[in-house]
């Protein structure tokens, strides 16, 4: 079963990224017991090692095009599930990690900072990424007619917009592109192969005196995710780039 939304980019993925206030276990046992637990439950995360920064890093492997990783920093646990089949396993994978994070590395409701849950969509581009988003996006608008002169040439075009979505504004849901092009690139014509990425995060901030729970505040923000990005991301901003791609 191919995941819906995979087919309205060249790639997609799902991500969380779980701040907490107090920093997390970094010791061997601690680390390797929880690390073994997710890869007998994950059996395609194979690969374990630690970064210079001193992250520990447990994955699957890229070349598969479709894989799972995980990721321990001092404040932060980081998932994410690249091209998932489907939406319900790289739920599966985040739910799993955010319920037994309280058993193995000690996460409590008081300690959290914030869950951010993104949903990433990546459109290839071989050519000025900045032009093509700024054309998708910009047309029609009053903030076309700075591009409007025949010596005019995007050279960045990563807008972010964050808003709020409730009026106490601890649920927040953040567009933010990502182009990878450069002004050298521009002026050389000698453009690399990267995609022009679209990340939606919904993220939630504990609300002062209610409890945080991990795995329910996971499943609200899918559910508002979801539509939104249902609703308003790919039809609006992601389908719009891929025809400006395809009508490069």
């Amino acid at each position: 079963m191919t995941c819906e939304f995979s087919a309205a980019a060249d790639d997609f993925f799902l991500n969380i990224n779980l701040q907490t206030t107090l920093a997390l276990p970094s010791g061997r046992e601690t680390i390797l017991q929880f690390c073994e637990a997710v890869q007998k439950e994950f059996r395609s995360m194979t690969s374990f090692y630690q970064r210079d920064g001193g992250e520990y890093v447990l994955e699957g492997d890229h070349e598969a095009g479709s894989y799972q990783w995980m990721e321990l920093q001092s404040h932060c646990l980081a998932a994410g599930h690249f091209n998932p089949p489907g939406l319900g396993e790289a739920c599966r994978l985040h739910s799993w990690l955010l319920e037994r994070s309280v058993y193995f590395l000690g996460v409590s409701g008081l300690d959290v900072e914030c869950l951010d849950v993104l949903y990433g969509f990546n459109l290839d581009f071989c050519g000025n990424r900045d032009a093509i988003a700024a054309r998708a996006l910009l047309e029609g608008s009053p903030l076309a007619a700075l591009g409007a002169g025949a010596e005019c040439k995007p050279v960045e075009f990563e807008p972010s917009l964050v808003i709020a979505l409730e009026e106490d504004c601890y649920l927040q849901a953040r567009l933010a592109l990502e182009t990878r092009s450069s002004s050298y690139q521009v002026r050389t014509g000698s453009y690399d192969e990267e995609p022009i990425s679209v990340y939606f995060t919904i993220r939630q901030y504990p609300r002062p005196g209610e409890n945080f729970d991990l795995r329910a505040s996971f499943a609200r923000q899918c559910e508002i995710g979801e539509d939104m990005v249902r609703r308003t991301v790919i039809p609006h901003v992601v389908q719009p780039i891929a025809t400006a791609i395809a009508t490069a």
